[in-house]
């Protein structure tokens, strides 16, 4: 029996089916969603051993259910679509007017970026850890961040200790919620974040975490949390939590992922 040919393009063909299998479970794992996508699998599976089988009743059975139950999936997975289609989104980046944005504005971001001074943050998180004061702070990135902006208070000012301290202060009128920035701009106060859905993280974390968590998977942004518990400063980027880090490790894991956008 001669050993089949690989071609590139075979080879190409299960690259492509494997991300798509990789980024599918990195949406549904920890959800209980995941269990729902077990079950397809199977059904799946089973239907299609037993059209190569020749067993016509079963076969003809579970291909109605496979039929019918697309649109069904549609449904019951449509806020996995939209994710996945917002990741998909976020990393390519290919849409006319980001395009144009990226030839036009490429140097003004880089810039800003660049000549970003992260003290105040840092110093910020750091005395609010020790008189434990609940924080929250969302660091835009790639993605345009102007429905976060509309859910809160809008301030456009200089970022400052002294400022954020303030906004987040716990008689502060604008302390519920996130603090929005941009740079060395402080866009919004008082922003509210969609919350993961996920079951498999830390079930001590309380609300804000969860918030935190949940705008890294839906947007290219990072979160920066101060813990109203414990002091602890955690920050979360791509749907991913890094806990108790210090104020010297926030800054140069913050310069990291602010260089690389």
């Amino acid at each position: 029996m001669p050993f089949p040919t690989i071609h590139v393009v075979d080879v190409l063909d299960v690259i492509i089916v494997a991300f798509f299998i990789y980024q599918l479970y990195r949406l549904l794992r920890g959800t209980n969603v995941m269990r729902i996508f077990w079950a397809v699998l199977i059904i799946y599976l089973t239907w299609r051993l037993s059209v190569l089988l020749g067993m016509r009743l079963t076969g003809e059975i579970l291909g109605g259910i496979m039929s019918i139950g697309l649109i069904a999936l549609v449904i019951v997975f449509q806020p996995e679509i939209r994710k996945f289609l917002l990741m998909v989104g976020t990393k390519t980046q290919l849409t006319g007017d980001t395009v144009k944005k990226r030839f036009q504005f490429w140097r003004k971001d880089l810039d800003k970026h660049s000549g970003m001074n992260l003290d105040p943050y840092v110093q910020a998180c750091l005395h609010m850890s020790q008189t434990k004061t609940g924080a929250l702070i969302i660091f835009k990135r790639s993605n345009e961040v102007e429905e976060l902006v509309a859910t809160g208070e809008r301030i456009n000012a200089i970022a400052s200790s002294a400022l954020l301290e303030t906004l987040f202060f716990k008689n502060s009128p604008l302390h519920d919620g996130a603090v929005i920035v941009h740079g060395n701009t402080v866009l919004a106060a008082r922003c509210i974040l969609p919350v993961t859905a996920r079951t498999d993280i830390d079930p001590n974390l309380g609300l804000r975490h969860r918030s935190a968590i949940g705008v890294t998977e839906q947007l290219d942004v990072i979160s920066v949390i101060v813990s109203e518990e414990t002091g602890a400063i955690s920050y979360a980027v791509g749907g991913e939590i890094h806990h108790d880090v210090s104020p010297a490790q926030l800054q140069r894991d913050l310069q990291t992922l602010l260089e690389n956008v």
